[in-house]
C-alpha cells in the first residue's frame, strides 16, 4: 500500500516497530500520572506543574541538543536516551509499588523525563533521514511516525484506564519500564550508515549561534516555527485541563479520561493517514493554515459542550488539527533545512513545539484556577483561530510579494 511505502526501509522499519510499542507504554504511564497527580492533589495548577517540568527543559535544551547532534553520532545519542528513559520509568514504578506517593518524586522524576526527551526527540527527528533509504519517502515515513504515535495515544490511555480501575497506578508504571525492551533491541538490530563526523573546531556556542541565525534568516522556516509556537503557549496546553473535564465537569472517573486522551488520538491518527498519503511537502503551508482553524474551532465547542460524547467528538477534532499542524511544520522543516543545519533547524521546532507547551500548561492551569475550566479552553480556541488568521495573512502577502 502507497500509505506503508517507507516501511520498506529495514531500519525504518525496525524503528516504527519498536517506538510502537515503546510509546503505548509512554502514554499509559503519561495517563497515570495525571490521574494520580490529581487524584493525591485535586488541584488543577499542580497538574500544570507536572506538565511544565516534563516539557520544559525542550524549551531550555532543545537548542544546544540541535548543536550537539549535529556534532556526535546520533544513531549512539539516541540509543542512550532510551536506556536513561528506562530507568526513568523502572524508578517511578518502583517509588509508587513501595508507597512513596509523594508528589516532589513525581514531579523530579518528570523533570529527569523531560531533559532526556530534549535530546531524544531531537536526534529521533533528524536520525529520520538517515533511516529512509528513498529521500522522496521521508514526508510518508514522518507521517507514519506521526501516526504511531498517535495510535498509541489511542490505545495507551485505553489501557492505562482498564489498568488504573483494575490493579493500580504502580502496574502502568511497571508496564512503560518493560515497553523499553523491544524498542532496544531493535535499535541494537539497526544497519546504519556509518555516520562521518567531521570534528567542528568551532565551539558549541558558536554552533548555537550559527543555527540561530539560520532559522531567524529564513523567513518561510521562521514564520513555521512561530506558528508551532504559539499554538504551543495559547493553544495546545487544553489537554492539561482534560482530568478536570473528566472528573468534575462529566463526574467521570480514569476511565473516562482515557476516553478523552484517546478521542484526540484518534483524531490525530486520521490526520496523520491522509498525511502519509501525501506525494510531496509542496502543501504543507496550506495545509497549516487548515489545521490551525479546524483546532482552535474545535476548541470553542468543545470548551461548552453540554454531553460527554459531544466534548469526545470534538476533542477528536481537535486532534485532527493538532496534529495535522504539528506534522506539516516538522515534514516543512525536515525537507527545507540543509543537511548541516537539520539538527539544529529541529531543535527549534522542538523547543517551539514541546518546550512552550509547558509555560501553557502552567498558564492554563493558572487561569482555569481563576476562571474555571470552560471559559480557558473557550480562550484558548479564540487564540488558535486569531494566531491562524495572521499567519494566514502573512503568507498571503509574502506569495504576492513573490509575483511581484
Amino acid at each position: 500500500m502507497n500509505v506503508f511505502r517507507s516501511l520498506k526501509s529495514r531500519n525504518f522499519k525496525l524503528f516504527f516497530y519498536g517506538q510502537s510499542i515503546s510509546l503505548v507504554g509512554t502514554w499509559m504511564q503519561k495517563t497515570a500520572v495525571s490521574w494520580l497527580v490529581y487524584q493525591l492533589t485535586g488541584s488543577a495548577v499542580l497538574l500544570g506543574v507536572v506538565g511544565f517540568v516534563s516539557l520544559i527543559p525542550s524549551l531550555i535544551l532543545s537548542p544546544y541538543a540541535g548543536s550537539l547532534v549535529d556534532r556526535h553520532n546520533r544513531y549512539r545519542i539516541l540509543v542512550i536516551t532510551q536506556i536513561v528513559s528506562m530507568i526513568q520509568a523502572g524508578a517511578l514504578a518502583a517509588i509508587i509499588y513501595f508507597g512513596f506517593n509523594n508528589i516532589l518524586f513525581i514531579i523530579g522524576l518528570s523533570l529527569v523525563q523531560g531533559i532526556v526527551n530534549a535530546f531524544d526527540v531531537t536526534c529521533r527527528q533528524s536520525l529520520m533521514v538517515e533511516m529512509v533509504n528513498d529521500k522522496d519517502d521521508l514526508p510518508n515515513a514522518i507521517a507514519l511516525n506521526s501516526s504511531m504515535a498517535n495510535f498509541a495515544r489511542i490505545a495507551g490511555p485505553a489501557v492505562a484506564g482498564i489498568i488504573l480501575s483494575t490493579f493500580g497506578t504502580d502496574i502502568c508504571f511497571l508496564g512503560n519500564f518493560l515497553s523499553y525492551i523491544p524498542v532496544l533491541i531493535c535499535l541494537f538490530m539497526m544497519r546504519l550508515p556509518v555516520q562521518i563526523i567531521t570534528k567542528s573546531t568551532k565551539s558549541i556556542w558558536v554552533e548555537l549561534e550559527e543555527g540561530f541565525r539560520y532559522v531567524a534568516g529564513d523567513k518561510e522556516l521562521s514564520s513555521m516555527i512561530m506558528m508551532i509556537g504559539v499554538s504551543s503557549l495559547f493553544v495546545i496546553p487544553f489537554n492539561t485541563l482534560m482530568p478536570i473535564f473528566a472528573k468534575d465537569i462529566f463526574n467521570g472517573d480514569a476511565k473516562t479520561f482515557s476516553w478523552f486522551e484517546s478521542a484526540a488520538g484518534l483524531g490525530s491518527i486520521i490526520s496523520a493517514i491522509y498525511l502519509a498519503n501525501l506525494k510531496n511537502s509542496s502543501t504543507m503551508i496550506k495545509l497549516t493554515t487548515i489545521a490551525g482553524a479546524v483546532m482552535g474551532g474545535s476548541l470553542l465547542f468543545l470548551a461548552y459542550a453540554p454531553q460527554l460524547p459531544i466534548a469526545l467528538l470534538f476533542m477528536g477534532l481537535s486532534g485532527v488539527g493538532m496534529m495535522a499542524q504539528s506534522s506539516a511544520i516538522n515534514t516543512y522543516i525536515q525537507t527545507h533545512a540543509v543537511p548541516e543545519m537539520r539538527g539544529r533547524a529541529i531543535s527549534y521546532y522542538v523547543m517551539a513545539y514541546q518546550g512552550l507547551i509547558p509555560v501553557g500548561s502552567l498558564l492554563i492551569g493558572w487561569v482555569a484556577h481563576l476562571i474555571g475550566p470552560r471559559p480557558a479552553v473557550l480562550i484558548e480556541g479564540m487564540i488558535g483561530l486569531t494566531a491562524t488568521g495572521i499567519f494566514a495573512y502573512y503568507k498571503s502577502r509574502q506569495a504576492a510579494v513573490k509575483t511581484i
